[in-house]
């Protein structure tokens, strides 16, 4: 098991390090990064209901659950950003057919 100053520096790590990764992404290239990601957080969605079934402690149970809920709205966010942001580069002649909806 991780001792908790250890999981908490590996946190602040991943996050310093996940924060300067992406900050220097080119516009051009977010898009495509988003689409990456959102895989990467239904990776992260599975790891967090796994983590609640073999939480053994309530408190554990509490925090599974509270992962399961967090990952499952970044997952869903992610690909509501991707679809707007997709949307933004069809041609307005494919809008008008479809009525701007699907």
């Amino acid at each position: 098991m991780i001792d908790g100053i250890l999981a908490l520096y590996i946190f602040m790590l991943a996050a310093f390090t996940g924060y300067e990764v992406i900050s220097r992404v080119p516009v051009i290239l977010h898009t495509p990064l988003m689409s990456g990601s959102n895989f990467v957080h239904g990776i992260v969605l599975v790891g967090a209901m796994v983590a609640l079934f073999r939480a053994e402690s309530t408190l554990g149970q509490v925090i599974g659950t509270l992962g399961v809920f967090l990952a499952a709205g970044n997952a869903v966010g992610g690909y509501v950003v991707t679809e707007r942001m997709l949307e933004m580069f069809k041609s307005s002649g494919n809008k008008a057919k479809s009525g701007g909806h699907h």
